[in-house]
Order: C-alpha cells, then sequence, then structure tokens
C-alpha cells in the first residue's frame, strides 16, 4: 500500500473501516452460538470467571448462577455466565 498519494482524511477512512471489520468478526466469533452454548465444568467455571469454588459455589446457591446436572455432576452454561456479567458503571 502506498501512504504517499493518500490524504489524511482517506487514511483515516482505511484504518476505521479495518478496525470496524476486526471489531465485527471478534463480535461473531464472542456471541457465535456454538461457542456460546458449551457446558462448562465446576472447575472451567471457575476459570472462566476467575473465582474459587466456595464463591461459585454461593453464587449457584443464591440463583445467580445457574447449574445442570447430569447424575452427581455440575455443568455451566457459558452463554449464561456471559449474560450474568454487565460492565460497571
Amino acid at each position: 500500500m502506498i501512504l504517499q498519494n493518500l490524504t489524511q482524511e482517506e487514511l483515516e477512512t482505511i484504518i476505521q473501516s479495518k478496525l470496524e471489520e476486526e471489531f465485527a468478526k471478534l463480535t461473531k466469533e464472542l456471541t457465535g452460538k456454538n461457542h456460546n452454548d458449551d457446558l462448562l465444568t465446576r472447575d472451567e467455571t471457575c476459570e472462566f470467571l476467575k473465582i474459587n469454588s466456595s464463591t461459585l459455589w454461593r453464587l449457584t446457591n443464591k440463583g445467580k448462577v445457574k447449574a445442570y446436572s447430569f447424575g452427581s455432576r455440575r455443568y455451566y452454561k457459558r452463554s449464561e455466565l456471559l449474560e450474568i456479567i454487565k460492565p460497571v458503571q
């Protein structure tokens, strides 16, 4: 790409376009249905949320995090974990 003949506005437009394209790809990847419907184990959930198992247990008992069980094992949906994560205002 030759930058010598570009105006500042043209360069800004090219950069903005590329950033929007990459952001759209990242958003699609993070919110993709296949990725978000994964079931995580307790350990995976703790690692994903960066919490310890006692905190996960408390959140589950308070109803803030929904757990699914198969026999004696508990699993958590990645999509539901992403929904409870909210930005601080």
